[in-house]
């Protein structure tokens, strides 16, 4: 697919890389860059071979500096309202992407880039990396999920903390409070996100999707409910040719051949 404000890569065979290509503009989010983002989403999601999808942003000065303010700045609330949806909208599909999303962060994430490193599942940084919701120095609180994943990612004080000082977080910190799983030298971001995802996609798909889905959809009931959710995807996986192939190869002590059915 061709786009304005993005690059979608297949650097190997069922790994996608989606670049927010503005680094003229510190890759912000505008618009069309939200658009752009949907669409891409929805190319991954209709690929059956997709396996994961790793994101970034271009150059090194930025994953993605924020949302466009030049843009926000003569927003009535109406059009505010139609751009945070938006944004959600984006963020919503990234969390609902079957396969795992991981962002691989350089340089500045704040504000609506902080907020779309957070909807991947997890977060490998850059040990230049820079991580902040700075939105209450505009005078504005986020609009794109940062004050809801933010506290689920490091507690509701911390998140309170942070969203209302405006404080920015280097990576070290952002480890130690669990904003992201891993800190790598900037030159090596690309190959640790290629390395992790060649390890994800060598595992069987269907039990990869069935886990995701789990995490996700559990996370919002009682515990109770939530193993119900479990017992359901782990007997779902039972009608599975992954199932049968993997549990074969086990068995006959060599390397699984998945199919993803």
């Amino acid at each position: 697919m061709n786009f304005q404000n993005l690059l979608l890569e297949q650097p190997e065979t069922g790994v996608y890389l989606l670049t927010v290509n503005r680094p003229r503009a510190l890759n912000a989010l505008n618009a069309a860059t939200l658009a752009e983002l949907t669409q891409a989403i929805a190319a991954v999601v209709a690929d059956s071979a997709a396996r994961v999808l790793l994101l970034t942003g271009a150059g090194e000065k930025a994953f993605v500096a924020g949302a466009d303010i030049g843009e926000m700045q003569s927003l009535t609330a109406a059009q505010a309202q139609a751009f945070s949806e938006a944004g959600m909208r984006v963020m919503h599909a990234l969390e609902a992407l079957p396969v795992p999303a991981i962002a691989l962060v350089q340089g500045y994430a704040l504000g609506g880039g902080c907020e779309l490193a957070m909807a991947c599942d997890w977060i490998i940084a850059a040990d230049s990396a820079v991580f902040g919701q700075p939105e209450v120095n505009l005078g504005i609180p986020p609009g794109f999920g940062g004050t809801q994943r933010l506290a689920r990612l490091v507690g509701r004080a911390r998140a309170l903390e942070l969203v209302t000082t405006a404080r920015q977080v280097r990576a070290d910190e952002a480890l130690a409070i669990g904003l992201v799983t891993q800190v790598v030298p900037a030159a090596a971001l690309r190959d640790r996100g290629l390395e992790l995802a060649r390890t994800i996609a060598a595992k069987a798909p269907v039990a990869v999707r069935l886990a995701k889905q789990a995490v996700h959809r559990g996370l919002d009931v009682d515990l109770g409910n939530a193993c119900a959710q479990e017992t359901a995807a782990f007997a779902l996986a039972f009608a599975s040719a992954d199932q049968r192939e993997g549990m074969r190869a086990f068995l006959e002590k060599r390397s699984a051949k998945f199919s993803g059915q």
